[in-house]
């Protein structure tokens, strides 16, 4: 692959050349770079990846189009946004989907985030055809890895995690649960910096409420941890929910997942060089989301144990509410436990010895989090 040739690709589908600045071309540079060197996509990949690439730059030069013809979208406000953090694999998506059932709370939607423009309409935006595009997607690749229809909720209406707005920016980490690019994430979460791309989340944010509210935004994603610092710049009112597991618990279940998410796209999906990779990568993660907890103060952070909202999700979230000083009404109760009763999951159960695993080493790893939220584990 050539930059160069995704780029023009890009302007020649779309009809349009501006992408709002060049600050996207550094990370687009390395991550073709990464894959080109370290990714041994199979066949599928070989085709899908350069076409994914191409879809994120039309997606830019679309929201760049929008904002053209609307400067008034830049009048926007984000106001408290609420981040969901935490390991991954700690119930933290189906407090997502619980929190988007709340008619007052408005959720990134998957359908919105793989294509956000033009931007959602109130009127539409439970029939815009890009519901049925999104739908038809997961059905495809649902068919290519079956395993993955019992490790997450399916639902293009449902929450996604907000990190995929910064594919915008080519500084997205879950690049690597698709492809290997081990340079690109060292460089990802060494040294880049990060806060353009989580302007243009803000950005993409602006576009999606200006004609389909609410404005009172639950946002996720795990990774928001390795980047925390930047984020914090951008929205310096956001309020974190943090959800606790265990990391034995979290990363042989984690490891499963991401072996299936990366084997569709990659001749050798390194399975248990990923998960030792991963035991490192969300060990650093948690350490700079404590380090700004312990900076601005733990008023920001309202914690929950996986066990308690496995248990009864219905108190967990009357906590948060009151926290957050939001109503939690009876109908959005009721909305809740009906998605809770259409999707009953258990525990995703994993032994940590099919990735190389062991409980001693996660341990050693991560005493620093398990010793100061032993009550929560």
């Amino acid at each position: 692959m050539k930059v160069e040739q995704l780029i023009e690709a890009a302007r020649s589908r779309s009809g349009l050349n501006d992408f709002g600045g060049d600050s996207f071309r550094e990370g687009l540079e390395r991550l073709v770079d990464s894959i080109n060197r370290e990714s041994q996509l199979n066949e599928l990949g070989k085709m899908a990846v350069p076409e994914m690439l191409i879809g994120i730059l039309i997606n830019r030069l679309e929201v760049e189009d929008w904002y053209r013809r609307h400067p008034e979208i830049d009048d926007e406000q984000i106001v408290a946004p609420l981040f969901g953090v935490g390991l991954p694999r700690t119930a933290s998506t189906a407090l997502a989907f619980m929190l988007a059932q709340d008619p007052a709370t408005r959720s990134l939607r998957t359908w919105e985030a793989g294509k956000p423009c033009p931007p959602p309409q109130t009127a539409t935006e439970h029939t815009d055809a890009r519901i049925a595009q999104c739908r038809a997607g997961m059905e495809a690749g649902l068919e290519r890895c079956p395993e993955r229809r019992d490790m997450l909720p399916w639902d293009p209406e449902g929450p996604i995690e907000c990190l995929y707005l910064m594919f915008l920016e080519f500084k997205f980490q879950a690049f690597e649960s698709a492809v290997h690019v081990p340079s690109y994430i060292e460089w990802l979460n060494s040294s880049a910096d990060m806060e353009p791309a989580y302007r243009y989340h803000k950005r993409v944010l602006k576009l999606l409420q200006w004609r389909c509210p609410p404005k009172r935004w639950s946002l996720k994603s795990p990774t928001h941890m390795l980047y925390i610092d930047a984020l914090i710049k951008v929205y310096p009112d956001a309020r974190f929910v943090m959800t606790h597991r265990h990391p034995a618990q979290v990363l042989a279940s984690l490891a499963d997942l991401l072996w299936s998410t990366r084997r569709e796209l990659l001749a050798d999906p390194m399975p248990q060089w990923y998960a030792r990779h991963a035991m490192e990568e969300w060990a650093l993660a948690i350490r700079r989301l404590i380090g700004l907890r312990d900076r601005i103060g733990a008023q920001s952070f309202h914690d929950i144990a996986f066990r308690d909202f496995m248990a009864d999700p219905i108190h967990e979230l009357r906590r948060l509410y009151r926290w957050l000083g939001w109503e939690l009404s009876a109908d959005t109760e009721r909305r809740m436990l009906a998605w809770q009763e259409s999707n009953p999951k258990g525990a995703h159960k994993v032994a940590l010895e099919k990735y190389g695993l062991d409980k001693d080493s996660i341990a050693r790893t991560y005493d620093f989090y398990i010793n100061r939220y032993a009550a929560l584990l």
